[in-house]
């Protein structure tokens, strides 16, 4: 659990530490082009939820995050933390949950900032929690699906 308790701390702090340079060097509603086309910062408020689906449900999605929390917490020995992958990925997913309520609490909203687009089109901003959760997401299926077919070939018929 140390291992988890480490990676969920250290993407909380990186995900505080990116906002809060947003927050200084980019105005809300601003933007600041890296890669002209194709990338630029952003200071966008997002009291939803990913993709800024449900707005205004800041306190309902802050609730849910502690929830989520708790219940990860509690069930954490169902989610086969024994393998190396799944304590980073559990750690991916908690820091990244921490990151956002850390600002649901403290700015009654979320910080987004990474904007990607091409033309017109644009993935919806997101910041470094909402990256940690999918890529732990991610991780942990992967890994859970790489254990399960390792114990069926092992097992024998």
């Amino acid at each position: 659990m140390r291992r988890v308790a480490v990676i969920a701390a250290a993407i909380a702090i990186v995900d505080q530490l990116t906002k809060f340079l947003v927050l200084r060097l980019v105005g809300e509603n601003e933007s600041r082009a890296i890669i002209d086309c194709f990338f630029r910062l952003v200071n966008v408020h997002n009291t939803g939820a990913a993709f800024s689906m449900f707005p205004d449900s800041n306190l309902i999605l802050t609730i849910i995050c502690v929830l989520t929390i708790l219940a990860l917490y509690t069930f954490r020995h169902s989610f086969g933390l024994h393998l190396a992958g799944c304590q980073i990925a559990f750690g991916l997913i908690v820091g990244g949950i921490t990151g956002n309520l850390i600002d649901r609490l403290w700015r009654e909203h979320v910080v987004d900032f990474l904007d990607f687009y091409v033309g017109t089109h644009h993935w919806p901003a997101f910041n470094v929690a909402d990256s940690a959760i999918c890529v732990g997401v991610g991780l942990y299926v992967l890994v859970s699906w790489r254990n399960d077919r390792h114990q069926a070939v092992s097992q024998p018929l």
